[in-house]
């Protein structure tokens, strides 16, 4: 692994605590089966250990040995879900290095959105890419530019995420829970209440590590 990459391991044990935490609450939010919350921290605790287990490895083959274990091992549609995301993100960093330069195209890969899947590691103008960048340099202290990997949104992703954006702040919601609106409004994990509100629980703590790991590459 290399020095400022991504340790994987730690992103989803954080992930997975605050999961816990939110347990109950994911758990009535979930109208149908009121088992939501447990589901998640199954999933989470699941994906932690597959990639303690493969730490030595890239993080593409971590990635993929957590889609393998979660889509045998757990069998919530929110588990499946997020299986199939892990296997998405391992296809697009194969060969790549997982750095916080980088990582905020995991986020739109494990939730789900449709246009992360068909990004290519090239510099690219994004708006969407650049609001998330923003937030990601104003928690790290850092203003990122020029960043990879988060081209591909189309128009459509676009204005959804940027009417959630405007929407959440006409709210008075904080530009973080805002960007996290919008994250989730292009989304497959945005298409239900209770999936929103995990998925925006772990797409918050990824965002809160990949800038705290940002934040330490930038000060080597």
């Amino acid at each position: 692994m290399a020095s400022n990459e991504i340790d994987l391991a730690q992103v989803f044990q954080a992930v997975t605590q605050v999961l816990s935490s939110n347990q109950g609450a994911l758990n009535q939010a979930d109208d149908f089966n009121h088992n939501h919350g447990d589901n998640m921290v199954e999933t989470f605790n699941l994906v932690t250990q597959a990639v303690q287990k493969k730490g030595k490895k890239p993080a593409a083959d971590q990635l993929a040995y957590a889609s393998k274990m979660l889509s045998k091992q757990a069998q919530s549609g929110s588990a499946q879900a997020y299986a199939q995301g892990l296997s998405r993100a391992a296809q697009q960093f194969k060969g790549r290095d997982l750095q916080p330069e980088n990582a905020l195209e995991l986020i739109e890969l494990l939730m789900g959105n449709p246009a992360a899947s068909q990004a290519q590691a090239q510099p690219a103008a994004d708006p969407n890419a650049e609001l998330l960048n923003s937030l990601l340099g104003s928690l790290s202290g850092e203003t990122q530019t020029g960043q990879q990997g988060q081209e591909g949104l189309d128009m459509a992703d676009l204005l959804a995420g940027g009417l959630a954006f405007l929407q959440s702040r006409q709210r008075g919601e904080s530009t973080m829970e805002a960007l996290l609106d919008a994250v989730m409004a292009g989304s497959q994990m945005g298409q239900s209440s209770h999936r929103a509100q995990s998925g925006k629980l772990v797409s918050g703590t990824l965002l809160q590590m990949l800038a705290a790991n940002l934040g330490g590459s930038r000060n080597r």
